[in-house]
């Protein structure tokens, strides 16, 4: 039975996670197009700042490539959970940035950094945590 609902939450925090995945792409991707799908880039913030903002979300997208090709390739996920923890920290800098600055912030940076922090932490601890209890199984069994 707990087998059963560990695999069902695996499952879940696995979707959110490469969902998160998604949406850090489109924001990313949107933020370079010019498109204000996800994030608004008024016209009172100063060009050069714009431009900083559009290219952090570019760089964030293309480092969440390098991060996942190489956990996924060395089966190794305490990148992801290191990530997570810095994309929850980017929400505070943000907000430190545009306070000196002198610029608004979008208020839809907060939630959407903070979605996709936690699902990498909560993706990364969880599949730690079964991969801990694989080896523990395995040892087990040896005996």
């Amino acid at each position: 039975m707990t087998s059963k609902v560990f695999q069902t939450l695996k499952f879940l925090v696995t979707a959110n996670f490469y969902l998160s995945v998604i949406v850090l792409m489109v924001g990313g991707i949107s933020s370079v197009s010019g498109s204000d799908a996800i994030f608004e880039f008024k016209r009172e913030f100063y060009d050069p700042l714009r431009n900083n903002l559009r290219i952090m979300m570019i760089y964030l997208a293309i480092s969440e490539i390098g991060v996942c090709v190489y956990c996924f390739l060395k089966d190794k996920f305490q990148a992801i959970i290191l990530t997570g923890f810095f994309l929850v920290l980017i929400t505070g800098l943000l907000e430190f940035y545009g306070q000196i600055n002198e610029i608004p912030i979008d208020p839809n940076y907060p939630p959407f950094f903070l979605y996709i922090g936690f699902s990498h932490i909560l993706f990364g601890v969880l599949t730690n945590m079964e991969k801990t209890l694989a080896n523990q199984a395995h040892e087990m069994s040896k005996q």
